[in-house]
């Protein structure tokens, strides 16, 4: 309750107390050209943080390379994939076996070993470089399904 006491007050604090809340929080300035409303949505955030604890190590990871893309190519090159949830199992039927595939948080199971992508695995089972997204089947919302008679490998 005290958290959430916190955060409603601060929509009645004034721009300088945000301010002292913004280098209480984060230890430095708040940017100049941020509004009212996104400083109090920021600090309500970092509250929350501090009290429940902040983003995965892996999250902060995919998002500092997101930035990164970014900024080197531009906001219109970003392309942000497919996510798979971890604990996903995926299955592929290939060459008369049924090939299993588990998500981890870090990387893809397969006949107990770890890799750290699907192309990698696609390739061990095949034996020739695949997609390992497309090998599985895997296609990004809104796009059509790829059925194994259009991809010339079975």
């Amino acid at each position: 309750m005290e958290l959430e006491s916190e955060i409603a007050a601060l929509g009645g604090l004034s721009a300088h107390d945000l301010r002292i809340a913004w280098r209480r929080l984060h230890r430095d300035k708040p940017p100049r050209s941020m509004s009212r409303d996104l400083m109090i949505r920021a600090i309500a955030y970092r509250l929350q943080e501090r009290a429940h604890g902040g983003l995965a190590p892996a999250t902060r990871r995919q998002l500092r390379a997101v930035v990164g893309e970014i900024a080197t190519k531009g906001a219109g090159a970003f392309d942000p994939g497919i996510a798979l949830k971890p604990g996903a199992r995926l299955v592929r039927e290939w060459g008369g076996h049924m090939h299993t595939v588990i998500v981890h948080e870090d990387g893809f199971d397969y006949a107990g070993d770890r890799y750290p992508s699907l192309t990698r695995i696609a390739t061990r089972i095949t034996g020739a470089h695949w997609s390992g997204p497309r090998f599985f089947g895997i296609r990004k919302a809104g796009s059509r399904p790829i059925l194994p008679a259009e991809t010339g490998h079975d």
